[in-house]
């Protein structure tokens, strides 16, 4: 979890990334809700969510309280005004009390409110009172461009709670929430959406702003003042035809310093890092954006399609063409 307690000062917490370098790589960073639902349930209740669902999943509860259920891991109380987001998905319930047995969300009847988000009533007796339990839930799609490399060292769950003595100004995004989601005004649902999205973005942010907690790899790299500059660099200018030495350049190295330094922190090569990194803009392009392959091809500095769809198959599994070709059901998804 997010846990930063700011009393807990015999634990030294890793160094923030550079501002600079976080400014840049969350440029391209959206959170797209994809299926939201208001539910409103009498206790008590159990829901099931993430049984084969790998999508992000985000919690917020505007009445009542709720415990957050995972396998193997403790409960985590939700008051009114919390907000998680579960970068992976996966198995949880949300529950009234720890020990009440839950239901698949999908079998709860859901009335569509809008385009992306449903109504689920289970009050007692059929009425809705003020003791129920208010929540706004739902599956979101990350696209974070550049970033990705993230999503796989993110916690399994990330809370709102811990962050709102440094980052005050989502209180009252939590605050606006509650009101919507209670109040059920004229457009309440597209704002809740709007709302949930913003909420799920600051929570990332904070994240890599406080320097990704501990995690190893490409953040450790983004720790690193030196090398969170070359990053910066070739993220900034990915279809420069970057060498070696201009990246030992950009850290101010000698070439095997730099390459040694780059390997140990990152676990792979400069070269591969940046194959890579334009391989995942480029099926983010192509599928996302509906950029023509050879667009691409030439954004990234190839200087052939060829060549480019070589190095496409081997990072992403398959040509780029079979990505275009099963892009049209996805992209009306994530719309």
């Amino acid at each position: 979890m997010l846990d930063r307690s700011s009393d807990n000062a015999a634990t030294p917490s890793p160094a923030p990334a550079p501002a600079d370098v976080v400014s840049e790589l969350l440029v391209g960073m959206r959170l797209v809700g994809l299926n939201y639902r208001r539910i409103q349930i009498s206790p008590p209740f159990g829901l099931g969510f993430g049984r084969a669902e790998e999508r992000a999943q985000f919690h917020f509860v505007a009445q009542g309280t709720v415990y957050l259920r995972r396998p193997g891991e403790p409960d985590l109380k939700l008051e009114a005004g919390s907000a998680v987001l579960l970068p992976h998905g996966g198995a949880h319930d949300l529950v009234s009390e720890p020990d009440v047995p839950s239901r698949e969300i999908a079998a709860f009847c859901a009335a569509p409110l809008c385009r992306t988000v449903g109504d689920i009533r289970e009050c007692a007796d059929g009425v809705c009172r003020s003791k129920d339990v208010v929540m706004f839930s739902g599956c979101m799609g990350f696209e974070l461009g550049s970033l990705t490399p993230l999503v796989a060292v993110m916690p399994p769950v990330m809370s709102v709670a811990t962050l709102l003595c440094r980052y005050p100004e989502m209180l009252p995004m939590l605050e606006a929430m509650e009101r919507e989601a209670r109040g059920e005004r004229a457009g309440f649902a597209g704002i809740l959406a709007r709302l949930a999205e913003v909420v799920s973005a600051f929570i990332v942010r904070a994240w890599v702003e406080s320097g990704c907690g501990t995690a190893t790899g490409w953040p450790a790299a983004l720790r690193d003042p030196r090398l969170g500059r070359v990053i910066a660099a070739v993220h900034r200018d990915p279809g420069r035809d970057w060498t070696v030495a201009d990246l030992a350049a950009e850290m101010g190295s000698s070439r095997s310093v730099f390459a040694e330094r780059f390997l140990a922190v990152t676990g792979m090569t400069p070269l591969r890092y940046l194959t890579e990194l334009r391989m995942r803009l480029a099926a983010q392009w192509i599928t996302r954006d509906r950029v023509p392959i050879e667009d691409a091809a030439h954004r990234l500095g190839y200087g052939s399609q060829a060549a480019f769809s070589r190095a496409f198959k081997r990072v992403i599994g398959h040509a780029p063409g079979a990505m275009r070709a099963s892009t049209p059901a996805t992209a009306r998804a994530a719309e």
